[in-house]
């Protein structure tokens, strides 16, 4: 089972967009600008840095190390929880 300390949309938000007067796609991109918001602000406090200050590299630089530590400790110790064995499972 995986740790689900982080959480970057809530079911509360999530049912919030699924009320809003959007189409499919927009209610998508709702979902993806509020919870990329709450993982930018996560980014920022572990580098003690504002959101507006992050850089692209830095950021870049934080997915690159969530993901060493998803690899070498396993899912439950990176903050992005998601898994695949392929990536041509998201691709295709």
């Amino acid at each position: 089972m995986l740790d689900q300390t982080v959480q970057f949309l809530t079911p509360e938000e999530s049912a919030e967009v699924d009320k809003a007067l959007l189409t499919s796609p927009e209610k998508f991109l709702a979902r993806l600008t509020l919870s990329t918001a709450k993982l930018l602000g996560y980014i920022a406090k572990e580098l003690n840095t504002s959101v507006e200050d992050l850089t692209p590299q830095q950021i870049i630089q934080w997915f690159e190390q969530d993901a060493k530590r998803k690899r070498e400790q396993g899912v439950n110790a990176a903050v992005l929880k998601w898994e695949t064995s392929d990536l041509s499972e998201i691709t295709e």
